[in-house]
């Protein structure tokens, strides 16, 4: 008998690691440390409150159906932003507003991919995108990354068959933390191009990326947009993950046909939270600007004081933008492991096996810590308590 859609998947890995929680107890002077979920803890900054505020009250278009495709002010702002950032020539045309990045990703793939076709995506994978590929019909690819936690370029050309039709990249990295080389993302547009494929790049946390200027040139190629469609959102800068607000940037061909899935699912993006955007981009650059110093300051007290967790055969296997991907010393599989720590040590994280094909060993050894969150004085209490673990 066949399975529903949505029988075709696992349940959604940051739920199931909230109800390890039900019935946990966490003393005053040792609260739970929350690693499990990449998403700001604060609301926006006040000025875009008074400012999502000033449109509810005044733009009376906020509260009515918008186009299918985003608000055409925030899309030509987008537009004209990663004109600026990347060194790039989209026009609005190429941009479409969506409910959320993980939106982004379903539209595009809705209208790349037929039940049976093949993506390819690195493992260890965003487990939304596998998730999504499961209820759709569509085959994941398992890519194991090789060095450095990064993709390898030839292991990708020799899954390709007649039936793939997309590599999906994202970077800076989603669980992995590392940020892909500019010579690895043109790299793998070439190969995409060549085979006349689609490459998706998730870049959700590039507003974090350590780098300065354009992190890769995939903008800049020759008929980019029948190639490359690059996916953001706009969650992780202005805080607005409550709000869904993302983008899907490709060829305006793709969009008339992603259009058609969009206005199935939710008609329109939030208009509040597209204003939100708007004024964000406008006005939060600067601000934006220092949220990305304390991350990378963030960052950097992870790497600093990781001779700790080393010493007691812990491995730091990637870190960039919110995260960190941690190799345990330990001889039982992270399933088991991050429960355990909910228990033992009042940490909550998520386990490499849910970033990883069933079975894979590789998985069994990881952990991903979504560290943002965490300011210094959190981190030495994170690494004082997986220090102390005796298992």
């Amino acid at each position: 008998m066949p399975i529903t859609r949505t029988a075709a998947t696992f349940p959604p890995p940051v739920m199931e690691a909230r109800r390890w929680l039900e019935g946990a107890t966490f003393a005053p002077e040792r609260p739970l440390i929350n690693v499990s979920q990449a998403a700001p803890i604060d609301p926006p900054p006040p000025a875009l409150r008074q400012a999502m505020a000033d449109a509810v009250l005044t733009q009376d278009d906020a509260h009515l159906y918008g186009p299918v495709l985003g608000m055409p002010a925030l899309r030509a702002s987008l537009s004209t932003q990663i004109n600026a950032h990347y060194g790039a020539r989209t026009t609005p045309d190429q941009v479409a507003i969506t409910s959320g990045c993980n939106q982004a990703f379903a539209a595009a793939l809705s209208s790349l991919c037929a039940e049976g076709d093949e993506v390819i995506l690195p493992t260890p994978w965003y487990f939304n995108h596998k998730m999504w590929l499961d209820m759709t019909g569509v085959n994941a690819i398992a890519l194991p990354v090789a060095a450095g936690m990064l993709p390898d370029v030839d292991a990708a050309r020799a899954l390709i068959t007649p039936r793939t039709r997309a590599i999906a990249l994202v970077t800076p990295n989603n669980p992995a933390g590392v940020e892909y080389p500019t010579d690895l993302a043109l790299a793998f547009f070439k190969l995409a191009q060549d085979h006349g494929i689609a490459l998706i790049v998730d870049e959700t946390y590039r507003d974090f990326d350590s780098r300065s200027g354009a992190p890769h040139p995939l903008f800049s190629q020759d008929k980019w947009d029948e190639t490359f469609i690059h996916l953001y959102s706009f969650s992780k800068a202005y805080r607005l993950t409550g709000h869904r607000v993302g983008a899907l940037v490709t060829s305006a061909q793709r969009l008339a046909e992603a259009e058609k899935f969009l206005d199935t699912v939710a008609i329109c993006p939030g208009q509040i939270g597209q204003y939100a955007a708007l004024w964000g981009l406008e006005n939060l650059s600067q601000w934006v600007a220092g949220e990305r110093d304390e991350i990378l300051s963030r960052r950097a007290a992870i790497a600093g004081g990781f001779d700790t967790l080393r010493a007691k055969g812990w491995t730091l296997l990637g870190l960039g933008a919110y995260f960190a991907y941690l190799e345990h010393p330990f001889d039982i599989s992270s399933a088991d492991l991050a429960l355990q720590l909910v228990k033992d040590a009042g940490i909550l994280c998520l386990p490499g096996t849910m970033f990883w094909p069933d079975g894979s060993p590789e998985g069994a050894r990881q952990l991903r810590i979504a560290f943002a969150n965490l300011d210094t004085r959190g981190i030495a209490d994170l690494y004082a308590r997986l220090s102390a673990l005796d298992l």
